[in-house]
């Protein structure tokens, strides 16, 4: 059949490679910088640094500063402007428009031909290798896949009577999809690409109704969105009744841990699998090989060198990263990537520890910039999707959504203790015991976090959590009030500024609270 012949296609080549990156992995990542050092020492960057292929690794970590979005940007914004050749060979005419979760500002990350290519659409293809290779009986190919992307508008730096273009990565990729690629997706680009998100879910809505969809392919959250009101508008009780075929979610952008049990109301399916991506603007860098383990395989031949920033090294004006060699099992790092779209030791803000050095593997831990350490507690998103997913299996409810944020020692007082403050949002309208779903959290960052259970022993520097359950819709409202509805753009989970948390709690209107 030809979905069947096409899936042999798809894994021809996809399969060798992941292959040969598992074992020889540090073989190809020297030819991954020696490639990048040739193809960008033309540039203006691979001039000031002295790029050229006899460059060691060792040399070129000494020679060329880490830098963050904010360090690289003037640099960025000459490639924005039209300018050739600053960073990479060209003129990009694409960029990945990300919001940031803890900057309002709007970042704009290069989408070169090379890593549109090399690394986005690689990647993606041998994610559809890995799955039909897994699940060759559900015929995933003869199909649909629905996938739920952003929009993108004109370069807002574009000098007059250029065409380049920005906006969500998603949108990017699927506007520049190959033609086979596009065939097997939905909905078409006219609905995908729209840009006013509410009319967007309910025209898609209606469309993939009729599809037959066996895969889906996107971010949690707003996937929950779109398959509620299909259901909705089907008036059946759940997914499976719409498309009896749909067997796989390609999940990414958040920690699945707390949406597990809702995808499972959704879609109440034993034959229904789940596989993780790591994707992000600035490139795609790991994905889920093996059907049973939820460790990433970092991806190591698609246009990206990595390394890798000790936790002691996050705060450092002179930040020193390990290259892949010299990594640990289950320290935290920071990403450090130099890639085929022009970004030279980024620091991409992400955090993960390796749970495999043979092949290197590795789970998102979360951001050096979102984290509970408001009292030295060192709360990390990987620890709070974990209570949270555990309170959730405890108590029976499923959570949509949440945000926390310190509550602060009073002035003035002497008893005054801090402690954490929880918006919750679940996903039915029934009303959870929250002491239970708070006992249940509590106890589980105790047993996974030794600083934040010795801060909280006998309540001595931490109060209990004090959570609010906040009504259905409240963090798509958030999100809609700050210009953030659809694509990537996401709730931050953890901070040490009560910002979020308060205008969350504004928009619920929650009792008690000023």
């Amino acid at each position: 059949m030809l979905d069947q012949l096409l899936a042999r296609a798809v894994q021809w080549g996809s399969l060798s490679r992941l292959a040969r990156l598992r074992e020889r992995p540090l073989e190809v990542q020297a030819q991954v910088l020696r490639h990048l050092l040739v193809r960008a020492q033309g540039t203006e960057w691979g001039r000031r640094y002295g790029y050229n292929e006899r460059l060691t690794p060792a040399e070129f970590s000494r020679r060329v500063p880490v830098s963050t979005y904010e360090q690289l940007y003037p640099e960025l914004e000459k490639v924005m402007r039209g300018q050739s050749d600053v960073l990479w060979p060209g003129r990009p005419q694409w960029f990945a428009k990300s919001s940031g979760t803890t900057n309002a500002r709007s970042k704009y990350i290069p989408v070169t031909a090379e890593a549109l290519h090399g690394c986005h659409y690689r990647a993606g293809r041998d994610m559809l290798a890995l799955a039909t290779h897994f699940y060759p009986q559900e015929r995933l190919l003869a199909g649909k896949t629905l996938s739920l992307g952003g929009t993108h508008t004109a370069n807002p730096l574009r000098p007059p009577g250029a065409t380049s273009r920005a906006g969500d990565v998603s949108a990017v990729i699927m506007q520049q999809l190959p033609r086979w690629a596009e065939q097997l997706r939905t909905p078409p680009l006219a609905l995908a690409l729209l840009d006013e998100w509410e009319e967007k879910i309910e025209r898609i809505a209606v469309h993939v109704m009729h599809q037959d969809v066996r895969t889906l392919a996107g971010v949690p959250t707003w996937m929950v969105v779109l398959l509620r009101r299909v259901v909705a508008l089907a008036g059946v009780p759940d997914i499976t009744h719409v498309w009896p075929h749909l067997r796989l979610f390609l999940h990414g952008a958040v920690a699945f841990g707390p949406y597990r049990e809702l995808f499972r109301q959704l879609i109440p399916d034993a034959r229904m699998r789940y596989l993780e991506i790591y994707s992000a603007s600035e490139g795609y860098f790991a994905l889920q090989d093996q059907p049973e383990s939820e460790d990433l395989l970092l991806l190591l031949d698609h246009g990206i060198y990595y390394e890798f920033l000790p936790a002691d090294q996050w705060a450092s004006p002179n930040p020193r990263p390990v290259s892949l060699a010299e990594v640990e099992l289950h320290r935290p790092y920071a990403l450090v990537i130099s890639t085929n779209a022009g970004l030279w030791r980024y620091v991409v803000g992400d955090t993960v520890r390796f749970t495999s050095l043979g092949p290197y593997r590795v789970r998102i831990t979360g951001r050096t910039k979102h984290f509970l350490n408001a009292f030295g507690e060192e709360v990390v998103i990987e620890n709070a999707e974990a209570a949270v997913a555990a309170a959730s299996q405890a108590t029976g409810v499923a959570v949509r959504d949440f945000t926390a944020a310190p509550i602060w020692f009073a002035v003035g007082s002497a008893t005054s203790r801090g402690g954490h403050e929880w918006a919750i949002e679940f996903a039915s309208a029934d009303s959870p015991d929250l002491d239970r779903f708070g006992a249940v959290l509590d106890a589980t960052l105790c047993a996974l976090n030794s600083d934040y259970a010795a801060k909280r022993h006998r309540s001595l520097a931490l109060a209990p959590p004090r959570l609010h359950a906040v009504p259905s819709g409240t963090f798509e409202a958030w999100l809609g009030s700050q210009g953030k509805l659809g694509g990537q753009h996401k709730v931050p989970r953890l901070l040490n500024s009560r910002d979020v948390l308060e205008a969350v709690l504004r928009a619920a209107s929650c009792p008690g609270h000023n």
